[in-house]
């Protein structure tokens, strides 16, 4: 008995279970086809039973059971036909208004694009006007007057006497002329007027500038330098220049303006920097030759100068150099020692006969009488063959010219009156007496 009751209670119990898996199952379906109809899915129908023979629809409890309840709409009448009332129109609704046609748009018309005008053509350059050389009489302000105390004087003179050859006496003095070559110049002017018997202030002026002219004029001023090309007479190439001085006058600078002068020529140039003392000295010449279109030779700092010199000649020798400006360090001419090593330079370039063309001693014109002692010592130490005047311009004073020229028999070859290359300039007697003394 005991065992039919497990029996009995094992297959209640499993039929409760297979109850509740089927409910639960189709709870699931319903719960997915809500889900689907609110996403706008379609649902799966499921397949509908076949129709029960001679029964009517499912009972109730067989919709519970399986099919899912239709969710079909009833199905409606078509409601009747309106009918018409007697005596009444019947109401007809008005046909909307056919739309307003678009209107076609016009064709565009047809351009054809121009062609661009022809670019025109630059303006030709305008060649820059040929630049005036610069006159001495423009440049020689202090100079002049030192001068112009005297002129205003004598031309308001009727006559010569005393107090005229004191005011010229002090006139050349204060223009740095020297005190030797004052006197000489007053010696050779008095002995000349009474000579011509000259009692006219205005026949004096004339004779005084005759007087300055000849104490400049008889000597060769142009730089040695075979202006064809082709060598000197024997052959020998290339030319040397040696630049010497104290510190300070411009050595550099009027280095750099002859090779533009020469490169602009035609010439080939080479720059030997033999300054190896002096800071940057080299730097600077270098900057000048790119400048210029030269070429530079140099060496290490503090090295010899010697070699400095003799490598820039076998480089412009190489090279088919016309010409070697060879830059000298600045050296006082009190200095023995520096001096002697100034001539070792010269034997250097002496040893090729016939290279070396000039030995120009550099002067700044504002010095005064003490460059008449510079051009004294570094003549007797490497032979001088002319002077290259500076800072002619200014606050110079330009008596020293006649003071270098009579006593020493050095002739002023080149003056410099401004900063750019074409101001430095062959020296002119004729003009600068005239630029001294003139009287406008």
């Amino acid at each position: 008995m005991a065992n039919l009751l497990v029996i009995l209670a094992i297959i209640v119990l499993g039929l409760l279970l297979v109850a509740l898996g089927i409910g639960l199952s189709r709870r699931a379906q319903r719960r997915t086809r809500e889900i689907s109809e609110q996403l706008g899915l379609p649902v799966e129908q499921p397949p509908a039973p076949p129709p029960r023979a001679g029964r009517g629809p499912a009972p109730e409890e067989d919709r519970d059971r399986g099919a899912p309840p239709s969710t079909a709409p009833p199905p409606t009448r078509p409601a009747p036909p309106a009918r018409p009332r007697p005596g009444r129109p019947t109401p007809t609704r008005p046909e909307a208004p056919p739309p307003p046609p678009v209107p076609e748009a016009a064709p565009e018309p047809l351009t054809i694009p121009e062609a661009p005008p022809a670019p025109e053509a630059p303006p030709a350059p305008t060649p820059a006007p040929p630049r005036v050389r610069p006159r001495l009489r423009d440049r020689l302000g202090r100079t002049r007057a030192a001068f112009s105390g005297f002129l205003t004087d004598l031309g308001g003179r009727s006559k010569i006497d005393d107090e005229v050859w004191d005011e010229l006496e002090e006139s050349l003095l204060l223009a740095d002329v020297g005190m030797a070559t004052t006197t000489r110049v007053l010696a050779d002017l008095r002995a000349r007027a009474a000579e011509m018997k000259v009692s006219d202030p205005a026949d004096l002026l004339e004779l005084l500038k005759a007087e300055l002219v000849s104490v400049l004029e008889p000597t060769d001023r142009d730089l040695r330098l075979d202006r064809d090309g082709h060598g000197a007479a024997d052959g020998t190439r290339p030319h040397v220049w040696m630049f010497v001085g104290v510190n300070g006058v411009g050595k550099t600078t009027t280095i750099a303006k002859l090779a533009q002068q020469e490169v602009g020529a035609g010439h080939r140039v080479v720059l030997a920097a033999a300054d190896t003392f002096r800071a940057a000295a080299a730097e600077q010449l270098g900057t000048w030759a790119e400048r210029v279109g030269a070429e530079l030779v140099r060496g290490q700092e503090g090295a010899d100068p010697g070699s400095v010199v003799f490598d820039a000649m076998s480089a412009a020798t190489s090279r088919d150099a016309d010409l070697v400006l060879v830059d000298t360090a600045g050296r006082l001419h009190t200095k023995v020692n520096l001096m002697e090593e100034l001539k070792k330079l010269r034997r250097i370039v002496d040893r090729t006969p016939g290279a070396l063309r000039e030995v120009l001693l550099v002067i700044d014109a504002t010095t005064g009488q003490n460059g008449l002692a510079q051009a004294r010592q570094f003549t007797e130490a490497v032979d001088v063959t002319g002077v290259v005047l500076t800072k002619l311009d200014g606050s110079a004073k330009g008596g020293i010219v006649l003071a270098i020229q009579a006593e020493l028999g050095i002739p002023v070859k080149v003056v410099g009156i401004g900063e750019t290359a074409d101001d430095l300039i062959p020296f002119d007697p004729v003009e600068f007496v005239d630029a001294l003394l003139s009287m406008g």
